[in-house]
């Protein structure tokens, strides 16, 4: 009988306070969030200090962590107030920062001595003389570049122990992450600087060239496709086994700017699977509702990244979908009135009696209902929810719970 000593982490995304309490909700270990500096994605609700705080004594009541992303690539006086900014972090509570420049990395590690650091994917560490030399800076984990494949993840546990943190679900960037200047051609953002447009997932038009001199013209008649020139997502559900059983400390979930439908649903499914294989290898079976779960909130097609080969062109994003999400996230449960059967909703997209409708819960719990009764906040009667935000009382057939999600199909 085989026994899994170290149950891998399942580290979600937090764009906001909100987001992070809900991934810690549904079950992820970690979460890692951005503060209003240093950071890659200054388009996320980024945290101010007191937010940290609040989120640290939170995640604290579950033993779950907090990781902070100071990933930036800095220019001259990007890194001015970074000690202050790291020693604050490490006096809040906060686990790790999750870096990439090295001069924030030495200036983390000598003005905030105690604070862990993480070295981040935009660094792109592929072989464990990577992994071992920043071992020996000091560094305590390593997240993976995502175009390492599974083969070499083997061969880079068996020659370091430093922590190894892999990215498992999300988004892919088309050039090695956060190697890529187009959107600052495009619309003077600089990405290494957190503020990538994603150039790379437009809409494009492929002209023919037109005879006799081959030279591009806007003459050249209609576009033969439409395309962008990014990959699909990444899903690594049908493989937790191989990512354990190599050795992965962190199974990274991609995603601060998604909604709490994508990371309650996401985190939900991978804490269901790690559990299902860690708590009994020899009797693992993959479950096709994970999957089945994963696909109610996926925007793209979802693939293997780089872990079992080199991506194809199957694996880009060209001409009509091959796969459309089919639901929507309508509501978050608020209170339930056990005694009278009644859920207070908070509405996120429009929904009205008639409508099937399914909750979902941490756990895995899922309950489905045809929409019998709606009352607004003051009690009346109505037979719509059109108002972003606002608080319905529904009639439930099973009971639900706070925090518990609510989708429809499209």
């Amino acid at each position: 009988m085989r026994v899994i000593t170290k149950r891998p982490e399942v580290l979600a995304p937090a764009g906001t306070l909100e987001k992070l309490k809900i991934a810690i909700i549904y079950g992820a270990d970690a979460v890692y969030i951005g503060g209003n500096q240093y950071g890659l994605r200054s388009r996320a609700g980024n945290f101010t200090y007191d937010e940290m705080r609040e989120g640290v004594k939170f995640a604290k009541q579950f033993q779950a962590k907090v990781y902070v992303a100071a990933n930036m690539v800095t220019h001259e006086g990007d890194s001015d107030g970074a000690g202050e900014f790291f020693r604050t972090l490490r006096d809040i509570g906060i686990n790790a920062v999750i870096v990439s420049d090295p001069a924030l990395i030495e200036i983390c590690a000598m003005d905030a001595p105690g604070l862990p650091i993480h070295l981040s994917t935009q660094a792109s560490a592929t072989n464990y003389e990577t992994l071992n030399f920043w071992k020996n800076e000091g560094l305590e984990r390593v997240v993976l570049a995502r175009e390492v494949g599974m083969e070499e993840i083997k061969e880079i546990r068996r020659k370091t122990d430093i922590e190894i943190e892999a990215f498992i679900h999300g988004a892919m960037c088309i050039s090695y992450s956060g190697r890529c200047t187009l959107s600052n051609h495009m619309s003077d953002r600089d990405a290494n600087r957190g503020g990538c447009s994603q150039s790379c997932r437009w809409k494009y038009d492929l002209f023919q060239m037109p005879e006799p001199d081959n030279r591009i013209s806007k003459l050249g008649g209609a576009p033969l496709e439409d395309f962008s020139m990014s990959a699909v997502d990444m899903s690594m559900i049908r493989h937790i086994p191989d990512l354990v059983e190599n050795g992965v400390d962190s199974l990274k979930i991609e995603g601060r700017m998604k909604s709490i439908h994508y990371v309650s649903t996401v985190s939900n499914v991978y804490r269901q699977a790690v559990d299902a294989y860690c708590n009994d290898p020899d009797h693992f079976e993959f479950n096709q509702e994970w999957e089945d779960e994963l696909w109610k909130v996926a925007q793209r097609e979802l693939a293997t990244g780089f872990y079992y080969g080199t991506p194809t062109e199957e694996e880009q994003l060209f001409g009509e979908r091959r796969k459309i999400p089919a639901y929507s996230f309508i509501g978050q449960v608020l209170e339930y009135d056990e005694e009278n059967q009644v859920a207070t909703i908070q509405q996120r997209n429009h929904f009205r009696v008639g409508d099937e409708i399914e909750f979902y819960g941490p756990g895995f719990t899922h309950v489905y209902q045809t929409i019998a009764a709606l009352w607004d906040e003051k009690g009346n009667r109505i037979d719509r929810a059109p108002n972003a935000m606002m608080i319905v009382k529904m009639k439930v057939n099973s009971p639900v719970k706070p925090h518990d999600m609510i989708r429809k199909r499209k």
